[in-house]
C-alpha cells in the first residue's frame, strides 16, 4: 500500500531500510506439523554451529520438507524441544523451513531427551566458544578445522569473488583432503602434475582448471 503523491511521498521520506510512505502485508506463511527424530551440528566457514533438525517428511507449500534450521541454542531453549516431539513447521519468507513451536497438546513419552546444545565442534572436537551477546557458538580453531577451511576456499572461489567456475566443491574436497591445497593461496601454486593422479580429472579438466586459476589473477 503506497500514499499516492510524489509530493507527500517525498515529505514523508525514507528510513534507513524502507519507505515511510509505503508498507506491505504478507499472508500468514503456511505450516505442518510432524515428528521431530534428530538434531544434527554443522560449522560452517565462519566457524558459526548451526543446530538443523532432521524431521520426519511432510509436504509444506509445495515441497517435502525433512530438515529445517534451529538457528541457535537459545531457539532450542525456548522452543523446549525433545526428540520426538511433534512440532510446527513453516517456511519463513516462503523459502526456508523453520520450526515455529511444539504441539503441546500432545502427550510425551516419560523417556523422551531434551536436545542439549554441544560443547565441541562436530567435525574438529575444539570447545566451543560463545561471546557475551552473541546468539551464535563458534569454533574458535579456524586454521585447523577442516570443515572451516574448505567453507573458506569454496567462499574465495564463488561467482561473487574470484569467481573460478571449474573449481566445484567436490573438487574443492578433493584437493583438500590429498593435501593439494590447505588456503586459498594454495590454488595459485597447483601444478599440472599435482592433479594427474587423480579421480575424474581427465586432460580437459585439467587444463580448465589450470587455466580458470590463472584468469582470476586478473580480477
Amino acid at each position: 500500500i503506497k500514499v499516492n503523491s510524489f509530493d507527500q511521498q517525498k515529505k514523508l521520506g525514507f528510513t534507513a531500510k524502507s519507505p515511510r510512505w509505503a508498507i506491505a502485508f504478507k499472508f500468514k506463511a503456511e505450516n505442518a506439523s510432524t515428528r521431530l527424530l534428530s538434531v544434527a551440528f554443522q560449522v560452517g566457514r565462519t566457524g558459526a554451529i548451526t543446530p538443523v533438525a532432521n524431521l520426519e517428511p511432510v509436504l509444506l507449500a509445495g515441497t517435502t520438507v525433512k530438515r529445517a534450521s534451529l538457528h541457535n541454542a537459545d531457539q532450542i531453549d525456548k522452543l523446549g524441544l525433545r526428540i520426538g516431539d511433534m512440532v510446527f513447521v513453516e517456511k519463513g519468507g516462503d523459502i526456508i523451513p523453520k520450526i515455529t513451536g511444539v504441539d503441546t497438546g500432545l502427550q510425551r513419552p516419560d523417556i523422551s531427551q531434551s536436545v542439549q546444545f554441544i560443547d565441541q565442534c562436530p567435525e574438529c572436537k575444539t570447545p566451543l566458544t560463545r561471546e557475551g551477546g552473541e546468539a551464535a557458538h563458534y569454533c574458535p580453531n579456524e586454521k585447523g578445522c577442516p570443515t572451516q577451511l574448505k567453507g573458506k576456499i569454496s567462499h574465495f572461489v564463488s561467482r561473487k569473488a574470484m569467481d573460478i567456475d571449474s573449481l566445484g566443491e567436490e573438487t574443492i574436497e578433493m584437493l583438500f583432503d590429498k593435501g593439494h591445497i590447505h588456503d586459498p593461496a594454495d590454488l595459485y601454486s597447483l601444478k599440472e602434475n599435482d592433479l594427474k593422479n587423480m579421480d575424474r580429472f581427465a586432460e580437459k579438466s585439467i587444463t580448465n582448471l589450470i587455466d580458470g586459476i590463472a584468469a582470476s589473477k586478473k580480477a
